[in-house]
This record gives C-alpha cells, sequence and structure tokens, in this order.
C-alpha cells in the first residue's frame, strides 16, 4: 500500500489555514482529502488506528500549498528569450518545463497558472504529469497568448492575430487545444524590443471576443497590461485578471471595482531585470523600462488594494532574473508594500484559488479539499521572508502525496536537473 492510500495524521503546534486562522491541532488525510482538521490534541481513536500514519511536526508549521497564477514553464531565466519553433526547441523547451515545475513544487507552490508558451509544450507537459512521467504542481495552462500583428511577445509566446474574427478563431483553437485560461496582450511590454511599455495593442472589441469564448467554455481570461488605457480596454473587455497592471490609473480602479476584475501585480521580475539586467545583458531600454514600472508599481499597488481591487499572487516566474522555484518572494514584496504576513498568505492561497476558480478544490485547509499542503521551518507570520530560504520548505503534499521532503533521506533524485537538483527528497508514487 502506497502512502497517498494510507490515512495520515499531522500535527503541528501551528497551522495557517489559508483562512485567516493560525492553530495548534492537527490535519487528517485519506485519499487525497483533507477529512479533519481541528484545534487541539489528535483524538487517541485516530492515534491509535491500525491504517493511520502519523506524522508529528512539532514546532514546524503547516500552510495551504501556494499558488502562482502567472508563470511560464518553458522559460529558464536567462536574458535570451526566443521562440520555440522547430521540433529540437520543443522538446528542449518540455525538458525546461519538466525540471522548472518541480523546482516550483519544491519551493512550496502546488498549483500554477501558465500563461503563455508557444508549441503546446504545457499541454505536453500536463498529458505527462498525468501519465506519471513526471512531477509537477496542478497545471492550469494557456498555450500561446495571442497579440495583435507584432504586438508584445510576437517572438516567444504568442500567436499573431488580428481583428475580431481572428481573435475569436484563435481564442477557440486555443480551448480546443486545451486552454484552462485565454491569454491577450492588450499593452506593450518590457521584453518586446522596441516597443513602448504604455502603448495600447488589442481593441477591446478583439479581446471581448476572445473573453466570450473563454467564458462560453466555463474557463477564465488573463490580460497582459501594464499601461493606464490598455488596462482600462482590457477591463471593459471584461477579461478576468490583469497581469502586472504597473501603470493603473484611479479611472481603471474605479472600472476593476464595477467589473470585479482581479489584479495579479507581479512584483518581482521588474525589480529583477533592474538589479540584474545590465550586468547580465539586457538592453538599457529593457532596464529603463522595468525601472518605470518600478516607480509607478509601489503607489498604483497600494491605492488598487486600499480601494478594495481583489488581489491574486503571479510572479511571471521564467522570464529573465526570476527563477522558478523563488516565488514566493513575491511575499516578501506584498509585506513590503503594507500586507501583513496573514494577508500575504491569504493572497497567495484562497485569494489566489478563488480567482482561478478552483476554491472548491484547494487554496485553504477545509475538510474535503485536495490534500495541497506544505511544512515550513519556523513562522512566517513573524518573517515573512523565511518563504525565500529553500531550506524552510520541508515537506510538500500535493492531493495527498508527499512529493517532496528534506527530512527523509540523504540521497540524490534527478541528478539531470544540474545544480539545482534535489537533495535529501524522497518521492511516493500515487
Amino acid at each position: 500500500m502506497t502512502l497517498a492510500k494510507l490515512r495520515q495524521a499531522y500535527t503541528s503546534s501551528r497551522i495557517i489555514d489559508g483562512m485567516g486562522a493560525v492553530f495548534s491541532g492537527y490535519m487528517v488525510v485519506e485519499n487525497g482529502r483533507i477529512i479533519d482538521v481541528q484545534k487541539g490534541a489528535l483524538p487517541d481513536a485516530v492515534r491509535t488506528e491500525a491504517q493511520t500514519q502519523m506524522v508529528e511536526l512539532g514546532e514546524h508549521t503547516i500552510l495551504p500549498g501556494m499558488i502562482d497564477c502567472h508563470v511560464h514553464l518553458t522559460m529558464d531565466a536567462t536574458p535570451q528569450v526566443g521562440p520555440i519553433s522547430t521540433d529540437e526547441e520543443k522538446m528542449l523547451a518540455f525538458l525546461r518545463a519538466s525540471r522548472n515545475a518541480l523546482r516550483t513544487l519544491h519551493g512550496g507552490v502546488t498549483t500554477v497558472r501558465d500563461c503563455g508558451t508557444q508549441g503546446n509544450v504545457d499541454f505536453a507537459l500536463r498529458r505527462a504529469a498525468s501519465e506519471g512521467l513526471c512531477v509537477t504542481p496542478r497545471l492550469l495552462l494557456s498555450g500561446e497568448a495571442l497579440c495583435m500583428t507584432g504586438g508584445h511577445g510576437w517572438r516567444f509566446l504568442g500567436q499573431e492575430v488580428d481583428g475580431v474574427d481572428g481573435v475569436r478563431k484563435a481564442a477557440r483553437q486555443r480551448l480546443k487545444a486545451g486552454a484552462d485560461n485565454v491569454k491577450l496582450i492588450a499593452t506593450g511590454g518590457i521584453l518586446t524590443p522596441g516597443g513602448a511599455i504604455g502603448n495600447a495593442q488589442m481593441s477591446v472589441d478583439e479581446m471581448r471576443a476572445a473573453t466570450d469564448e473563454a467564458h462560453n467554455a466555463g474557463k477564465i481570461s488573463a490580460a497582459h497590461a501594464h499601461a493606464a488605457q490598455g488596462i482600462k480596454n482590457a477591463v471593459l473587455a471584461n477579461v478576468d485578471s490583469i497581469e502586472h497592471g504597473y501603470f493603473i490609473d484611479p479611472e481603471g480602479i474605479d472600472l476593476m471595482l464595477r467589473h470585479g476584475t482581479w489584479l495579479v501585480a507581479t512584483s518581482t521580475p521588474i525589480r529583477n531585470v533592474v538589479t540584474h539586467g545590465l550586468a547580465g545583458g539586457l538592453s538599457q531600454d529593457m532596464v529603463d523600462k522595468a525601472q518605470s514600472a518600478i516607480d509607478a508599481h509601489v503607489s498604483s499597488f497600494k491605492q488598487a488594494r486600499a480601494a478594495g481591487v481583489k488581489l491574486a499572487m503571479g510572479t511571471d516566474a521564467g522570464v529573465p532574473y526570476t527563477p522558478h522555484g523563488s516565488n514566493l518572494d513575491e511575499l516578501v514584496y506584498f509585506v513590503e508594500m503594507g500586507m501583513t504576513p496573514m494577508e500575504a498568505i491569504q493572497v497567495t492561497t484562497r485569494d489566489s484559488a478563488r480567482m482561478l476558480k478552483m476554491d472548491h478544490l484547494v487554496g485553504t485547509l477545509e475538510v474535503g479539499k485536495c490534500a495541497d499542503f506544505i511544512v515550513v521551518e519556523g513562522d512566517p507570520l513573524v518573517d515573512i521572508s523565511i518563504l525565500r530560504a529553500p531550506a524552510a520548505i520541508r515537506k510538500v503534499v500535493l492531493n495527498g502525496r508527499l512529493v517532496m521532503d528534506r527530512d527523509a533521506s540523504q540521497f540524490l533524485v534527478g541528478a539531470a536537473f544540474g545544480d539545482q537538483a534535489v537533495i535529501g527528497s524522497r518521492f511516493f508514487d500515487a
């Protein structure tokens, strides 16, 4: 009998449930689901049950699995971001995505939304995971982002489409391929040479056509949108989330409130580009655009939060100098911009699950939900930055399956993964 089919009882002096509570207590998991979570001592009847495996965690903290709503698993955080067009590039991209997905899990993130990749590599990754060929977080996928001809990302993550009919057909193609999310490019961006970060690109009508198709299929949509007009265009097109939103203005904030639009603010990548970009080979133009975004972002984020805009967590992991596995850096920036550690955790768990329409499955530690959780050394409510240290993430459980345990052994798993190989981890088949 494998561990995923046993009943497991976890006890800890600190359980953070994702709903705002923290308590000393226990959680019982069976067949991949949480069947009990309570304050206080574990009942003797459960502790002595023959099929119960006890996991006593002492002062370690149990939290819901973290959720990153904006990653690019095929990208490797290198300064050169290129297309995935040939068969060889697709095979290499698949291997990178598999490795990056594992790094993400080991960093404490159990659910991700990939926000754009070429060549259907993300769909192949999901199939490989379902067949047991690799270990990944829960995957919500977009396939290629949709951009106008010459729009941001056309070389490395997008499909160029124009006009309402063209965009509608492309959205249907993405959904046919298996997309959970239709990604749209509403403005220029940092990584497309020569493009101004503030330029509006796809029209309201074009984006609305894609969003309607996503909603008709029961899926969601997201818009890359940096500057004020592009943000407003995307909100008027009924997208579910604005990605980045660095230059949002008061009118845009008001529109987001009226439409119920989420903001996935991605503080991490612009900071990393400014810190590492020039030395690493990025152009002065790209670094200047990132710096302008930082200057606007902190103020606009605080205004949006104060107004009550709904927030979810995203990192843009994979873009230059933002490596997979460092996703929880974003919580540190949340706290720097005024959140409490508890609020930062809730945005990254409960609220991100709501935005992805997955809150019936994940995001909080509640009876009936999937057993996605992490075990952390220390107390992130005292110091949120402990989540940045890989060694602080001691265990990761996905759907009741222990997929990473730094305390289990000291042998090497996944030697092909280079200098970020998994040391002191053990994997168990479901």
